[in-house]
């Protein structure tokens, strides 16, 4: 898919694409706070990308390579991604502009698509450095506007449109859009492209899920503005939301990042920050990026993912334990192999008010799947737990590294493949501050 030649808010093209120089993603190795959780399907189970690799990643990770368990992950994580996103929507302006900055694979846009869709419409800046994964989350974002923008005015259930450009029932309820609705609406796309998008298999909401949020969030700027840079105008009457979506190449790192994206009503990165050398500084790159008025958010932290019991009837009880503090033993060995790491000895809240945002706050998601739990839960736990016995093998004890060959082994009696008692329980942490 063609990319965008980005121009400075002041005028004048650039003379050649922004290089792609660090692997910014959505969902990526959490660090003492947990792995991302994701659906590694067994039939997928060691597949790897082998295309070409995007130039150089800050953290020296081969974020294209992940593209299978970033594409599942984000199934797992669908219910709280959706309950953020929805949160975040709501306090925004008419048509606003939402930056994604390290967007990954696109998961969390479907749903900041779905819940703009479902308003007023808007504009959605997909942004990352790694070509293969812009070229993956653009297409799932445009399926999911597709899937939400219905045709002739009409709600995929056959509603009627009000004037506003939301759907009423015949009770005045407004029905929500079905996620991962395979069903072509027949709306027009307002970016460029021409693939025809299919619909990603994991976007609908896993059973079992629950969440649970905190309230807080303040309006980020005056409501009722018909026109955002960088956006489009407001909904005409009696027409349906249009949601445009841009991917743009581009570095998190760059410092010019601010004068070549539009202002910015609702800047978003998920888990990216702490892959960069300066976090603070890409936080100051982050709020500069926001217009006045505008929300900066980061997902970032949380309360780390657990998925096996205790006993497990095989080694010494509390391996998950373990494996927790063997991979944020990697966490620091990954953020000091960075080249010009910088401390950020204080947390998230902290580093945004040192970034001159105001109304500082965070809040939660809870991602909660029960045993036996979805489908491709042991498909990401055996993914999860071959990455972890790679990444922490010199932090673990043979015992416990025998243990894992033993769960991970299809021909072994305890291969976890055969358990029945696996869960992912754990917690998304979004901090947020305003532009003053």
């Amino acid at each position: 898919m063609p990319r965008e030649t980005l121009r400075p808010r002041g005028g004048g093209a650039l003379a050649r694409p922004i290089p792609s120089r660090a692997g910014l993603t959505e969902t990526s190795l959490e660090g003492p706070s947990g792995d991302r959780p994701g659906s590694f399907s067994s039939g997928n189970r060691g597949r790897v990308f082998n295309g070409p690799v995007s130039g150089h990643t800050h953290d020296h990770i081969d974020w294209a390579d992940r593209l299978v368990l970033l594409r599942a992950a984000d199934a797992l994580d669908a219910p709280a991604q959706a309950a953020i996103a929805a949160r975040l929507v709501e306090k925004l302006p008419a048509n606003p502009t939402v930056i994604d900055l390290g967007c990954g694979a696109g998961g969390m846009s479907t749903h900041f698509a779905q819940a703009l869709a479902a308003a007023n419409g808007g504009t959605i800046v997909l942004v990352d450095a790694t070509p293969e994964l812009l070229h993956e989350a653009e297409r799932a974002v445009r399926a999911a506007v597709d899937a939400a923008q219905p045709a002739d005015g009409l709600a995929p259930d056959g509603n009627t449109q009000r004037p506003d450009g939301r759907f009423a029932t015949a009770g005045g309820a407004e029905p929500t859009v079905e996620e991962g609705s395979a069903e072509r609406s027949g709306a027009r796309l307002a970016a460029s492209g021409g693939a025809e998008p299919t619909v990603e298999d994991g976007n609908a909401e896993p059973p079992g899920a629950r969440l649970a949020t905190v309230e807080g969030i303040e309006p980020t700027v005056e409501e009722g503005s018909a026109e955002r840079s960088g956006g489009q105008l407001a909904t005409a009457e009696g027409t349906a939301p249009t949601v445009e979506v841009r991917a743009v190449v581009a570095d998190l790192a760059d410092a010019a990042l601010p004068d070549l994206l539009p202002a910015a009503d609702l800047v978003w990165a998920s888990r990216v920050v702490h892959h960069l050398p300066d976090q603070q500084a890409a936080i100051g790159t982050l709020a500069a990026v926001a217009r006045a008025g505008g929300v900066v958010a980061l997902a970032e932290g949380g309360l780390s993912f657990s998925c096996l019991p205790w006993d497990l009837g095989i080694g010494r009880p509390g391996l998950e334990d373990r494996l927790q503090a063997a991979q944020a033993e990697w966490f620091v060995g990954m953020r000091e192999g960075i080249d010009g790491s910088v401390p950020m000895p204080y947390g998230w809240t902290v580093a945004l008010e040192r970034a001159g945002l105001a109304d500082v706050s965070s809040f939660s998601a809870l991602v909660d799947h029960p045993a036996p739990g979805p489908d491709g839960l042991v498909g990401y736990v055996h993914h999860h737990l071959s990455r972890l016995a790679t990444h922490g093998a010199d932090h673990l004890a043979e015992e416990d590294r025998a243990t894992l060959a033993s769960l991970l082994d299809p021909d072994s009696p305890h291969y976890l493949g055969k358990r029945h008692d696996l869960f992912l329980l754990g917690a998304r942490t979004v901090h947020h501050g305003r532009r003053p």
